[in-house]
Parts: structure tokens; sequence; C-alpha cells
């Protein structure tokens, strides 16, 4: 049978569904003018097109090349002062044909994204909105072809916010983002995307967030979410087509996002969707910044829309107790609009929450039967789609061999803390696993679990302070942060732990919440020889998903080196500017601060007290 690929005739075996896959190479003109590292940019479009000419993908579709977009369709959702053309016309393109019934679903490999640009603003990468814009033209422009409901789902890593004002009072769409929020402290970092946030007037109970407390959520959050929100509003909306904002930025090893998300868990959410709306589904790329994870990703859910063979595969079986926490608070808030929310779920179910993440890492062998432990009955709508389902390349960079952790387990360093680490329990959290009173979530420990060599206190003349107004790990309130800035009119208190270099690299992942590819470590040898002379070190791995990647050297004590984490200098001018929010910490905190303090017997608790307060209420 022949198709068409760009003009040419191409004999040769394709699916029995017609799948639109659209890529053009002029869309990799859009870069920064001075050729300057930019997280989006051509590679990335370009990594998926190799991957999937690799694996024979586009000789089993029809293949697009890009359309430039109307001015009036770009105005049906934004201002005249704010315009493009390519991306937002091949969405559309892919769009109209799926609605006609001359594709049954197609992917558009498109950039710059879309979801965050609002009506009269760009933001976050995003120039124009390619979803919202062919959502409007069909549901405006092209009425007879009997598209009247319109399911966008929105599983990039940050909130949809452009997309979510553009349908907020409008009932025809159904607008649907899951997402890390963290209380308003991830990107765009503001409360759009809570699940207190469901519409307005007509639009009543069409919008639904599905916020994030943390990151490091992995395949089996989202499918519960699929299961027991989507899935059923889906069912009761009934969709006449479904539009994917496909963001990969969940990844695993996603430099920004933060989660876990496999290829694997991808193609099962997809799979899922294609029992709707006739598995009429148009997929748009999003964000995504790891080209091995965003092109395998594609790759996965091109082969969902093949309807290539399933084949056997595995995951974690356990959402995070915060995913079934904010699962039950969004039914709870939208139960009133979708009556297939209203029932309670079952505690039976809601109590399979998973272990600290140390445990559920694919390379920890003596943890692999730790599904078998829980009741297959329990478990059998997790399980049975997880075992369906597989991609090549899926648990690539979770599995990987950690080589590295041998040479700097033989490494010491001190890690001087001034935050609620000064008190040692709260700080054992991060070695051995736990928490302690106050702390919202469990921490992982690291792999070592030796404890401290030696434990040491000293002043350092450098400014602390308390930035942000909510955490993932304390809740509502400030968090201590160090200025790296050194003066001498200051003087901060802090703790020191002789740990090694392995611990402390797997400390690191655990106070920027980063789901961080550990077969490579954050801070090397080479940076451990250089910082004495730089002064400090940021790590760009997780300058976007964490507050503490600016590495400090303080100098050294026995001769090892005095290493301290907290925020760069240019984020302390936003604190000073209040670009970046100043607040001061919450009790349970603060309590724990203090209670370092005078346990270290540095201060008295009078005097601990007065610390904190001067620390959290004078100016920077």
């Amino acid at each position: 049978m022949a198709i068409t690929v760009e003009g040419e005739s191409a004999e040769t075996k394709i699916s029995q569904r017609r799948v639109g896959l659209l890529y053009d190479e002029r869309m990799c003109k859009h870069h920064t003018p001075d050729g300057d590292h930019h997280p989006e940019n051509p590679d990335r479009i370009r990594a998926i097109w190799n991957k999937l000419q690799k694996a024979s993908i586009p000789q089993r579709c029809v293949v697009l090349s890009a359309k430039e977009a109307e001015d009036k369709h770009l105005l049906s959702v934004h201002t005249k002062n704010h315009a493009a053309y390519l991306a937002a016309g091949s969405v559309i393109e892919v769009a109209e044909r799926v609605a006609k019934g001359e594709l049954n679903s197609a992917f558009a490999v498109v950039r710059p994204p879309g979801h965050h640009a609002e009506e009269d603003e760009a933001m976050g990468f995003c120039l124009y909105n390619n979803v919202a814009i062919a959502a409007s033209f069909l549901l405006n422009e092209r009425p007879e072809l009997g598209i009247n409901k319109i399911l966008i789902v929105d599983w990039d890593v940050h909130h949809g916010n452009g997309t979510q004002k553009m349908f907020w009072k409008d009932s025809r769409v159904l607008f649907f983002s899951v997402h890390r929020h963290e209380f308003g402290t991830f990107y765009p970092a503001n409360d759009d995307g809570y699940y207190t946030m469901i519409g307005e007037g007509p639009g009543t109970g069409y919008n639904i967030n599905v916020p994030w407390e943390n990151g490091r959520c992995s395949d089996a959050d989202y499918l519960a979410v699929w299961d027991h929100i989507l899935l059923p509003v889906a069912k009761e909306f009934g969709p006449d087509l479904i539009i994917i904002s496909a963001g990969f930025d969940a990844a695993a090893g996603d430099p920004l996002g933060g989660c876990c998300v496999t290829p694997y868990g991808y193609s099962i959410m997809l799979k899922k969707l294609m029992d709707f709306a006739q598995g009429k589904i148009v997929l748009a790329l999003e964000g995504g910044y790891n080209l091995d994870s965003i092109s395998n990703s594609v790759l996965a859910c091109m082969k969902v829309l093949l309807e290539d063979k399933p084949v056997t595969g595995s995951s974690e079986a356990y959402p995070f107790e915060s995913t079934w926490r904010v699962i039950q608070a969004v039914r709870h808030k939208l139960s009133a609009f979708w009556p297939t929310l209203a029932d309670e779920l079952p505690t039976k179910l809601t109590s399979l929450i998973s272990p600290p993440t140390h445990m559920i890492s694919s390379s920890d062998s003596e943890d692999e039967d730790i599904v078998s432990e829980k009741p297959e009955s329990v478990l059998q709508d997790l399980l049975e789609p997880l075992s369906k389902l597989q991609v090549e390349d899926g648990h690539a960079e979770v599995g990987a061999t950690n080589s590295w952790r041998s040479e700097f387990s033989k490494v010491d360093v001190w890690y001087a803390t001034f935050g609620s680490n000064m008190w040692k329990p709260r700080f054992l959290c991060y070695i051995e696993g736990g928490q302690v009173e106050g702390m919202k979530k469990s921490c992982s420990g690291t792999k070592d679990r030796t404890l401290p060599k030696e434990t040491l206190w000293k002043t350092f003349p450098h400014r602390l302070f308390f930035g942000y107004d909510s955490c993932g790990l304390w809740g509502p309130g400030g968090v201590a942060f160090l200025n790296p800035e050194f003066n001498i009119q200051h003087k901060a208190y802090l703790s020191m732990y002789r740990i090694t270099l392995e611990q402390f690299n797997d400390i690191l992942v655990q106070e920027n919440f980063n789901c961080y590819d550990k077969s490579s470590p954050l801070f090397d040898i080479n940076d451990l020889n250089s910082i004495a002379n730089k002064k400090s070190i940021s790590l760009e791995a997780i300058k976007e998903t964490g507050w503490y990647y600016n590495i400090v050297y303080l100098g050294k004590e026995h001769n090892v080196p005095i290493l301290t984490m907290t925020c760069s200098p240019s984020d302390v001018e936003k604190f000073r500017s209040g670009e970046l929010p100043s607040a001061a910490p919450a009790v349970e905190y603060a309590n724990t601060l203090i209670k370092g303090l005078v346990k270290g017997k540095l201060l008295s608790n009078e005097e601990a007290v007065a610390y904190i307060h001067e620390a959290s209420t004078t100016p920077l």
C-alpha cells in the first residue's frame, strides 16, 4: 500500500490506523541570537526526528510539513500585538485532519512550545499557544466537522496557565493539567495551578488541576491520577477530540522537571486515552529538555498511536502519600460537577504508598520483590496495565551502574548546615531516611548509611536569611538561605558534619527534590579540586528545579574542605529586589532551627530565638 511522505511514495507496511506525523526543519531556525545555550533549542526536535527515523516510524505514518497559521486564527486567542506562525499553524493542520477523519491521530513535533503563552504575553519559552489556537479553530471556525467538545490534557511538568485562562469560562473545553506546583513555588510560581482553580461561569468545573506537592513523581503517581480523576471525568464528558499538550519534562533525567516518568509510563497514559473520542487524538510537543528522555518518550507514544503489539514491562507500583492526598482533594472539590468523583476512595487503596525513593530504584536489587509483598487484589488496577506495555530504553537512566560511588566513598568533606539540618536528628533523615516532627514527608536517605565521622560547630562571616513563602518539606513559611557573599559584619552559626563525597551528592539530590540520574554525580572530584579557587560552583543540572544548587567553599578544617549548599548571588539580588519573596519561617521549622542551635550548645534558647528572629526580619 502506498502512502505519501512529503510528496513521495513509499511502499511499506503501515498500521491499520492512519497516523499523522508532522516535522519541519524550518522550526530549527528558532534559536538564541548568539548561539548561547538554551534548554529550548533546535536539538530537541532533531533528536526526536532522528530517534523516530532510526525506528522506521516515519515510513509507517503520513508525514506532513509545517504550515503557517493565518492571523485570524492567532487572533482567536491572542491579541494583535502578540503573534507568530509556524508551530501554531502546524497544530491547526494536524488537528483539522484528525477532525475530518483523514487521519485517526497525529503527533505534531513542533517548537517553540505554547501552553504558557497568554492572550497578550509570551511566557516560559512559549510565544503563542499552539494547542489553544487549534482548539479554538475547530470549535469556532469549523463547526461542520462536528467537534463540539474537546478534552485538552496537559501532562507537561509545568502548569498550562495560558491554556487554562483561554478556556476559563468555556464548557466546550475540558482542560486538565497535572503538574509540579509545590504550593505555588514551582514555575510559573503562582496559585493558578492549584486544585481550587476550577473555572468560572459556564466553564465552572471544566478546569481540573492536579498540583503535585513535591518532585520525583513517577509512573505510579500519574497512573493513579488517570484512573481516579481523568478517566472517570473524560467518560462523563464524552469528548469528540482529545488534544494533548505533550511536554516530556516530567521524564526521568529532565534537567528542569525533577520528576521520574518513563517512556513506558507515557505510553500507558496515552493508551488509556485512546479509549475516548474514537481514538481521535492530537499530540503537540511542549516541554522536555533531556534529549534522550524526550526522544524515547515520543517514540513510545508513536508506537501506541500505531498500535504496536504490547509487550511486557514493569514499573514501581505505588504513588506517594502526597499523591493520594491531592487526588482526594481534587475529587472532593469537583464532585459537585462530576458525580463520578463523589465516592470516597477505599482506604485499602490509598494506604498503598511509595516507600522512600531509595526503596523503589530499579537498581536496588534487594528491593526488587517489594511489589510482591502487597495484596494483588488491591493492586489490580495499577499492576495490570503496567504489565502490558514496555518501551525500549524506558529505564536506561534509572538503572545505570553507579560506578562513581566507590571512588567518592573514600573522599571526605565537611557539609556545613545553617537551616533545619543544624538539629542532628533532622540531618540524619538525609543519611538514614525518614522524617522528624514537623516535616511533611519522608527523606529517602543516602546509599551509604554510615553516620558522620565528626560533628563540629563554627561561625562564618555570612548572612542567614529566609526566602520563599512555602516549601514541600515544611509547608507555608520561608526557608533558610545563606548569602554566599562574604561579609565580615555578619555572623552565621553552622553545624558541620564530616561525611563522604558520595553522601554529599545524595544529600544534594534530596535537598533539591530532584530526580537526577544517579548514574553520575552532581558534584564530582574535579569540582571539589577546583572549588577552593572558584569559591562557588553552580550546578546547572538542578538550577531550575531546586533552591540549593550553589555549592559554596567555606575553607578547610583538619585539611578537609568545608562545603555548604545555598542559592546563587543572583538569587540573593532577586530576594533583595522583591522579585523572589521573603517570608518568616513557619513555627515548626523555626523551632527545629532553634533546637539545633541549643542542642549544639552554641546559644541559649533565648539567644537562638533572637538569632532566628533577626535573620527573618532584617531586610537584605
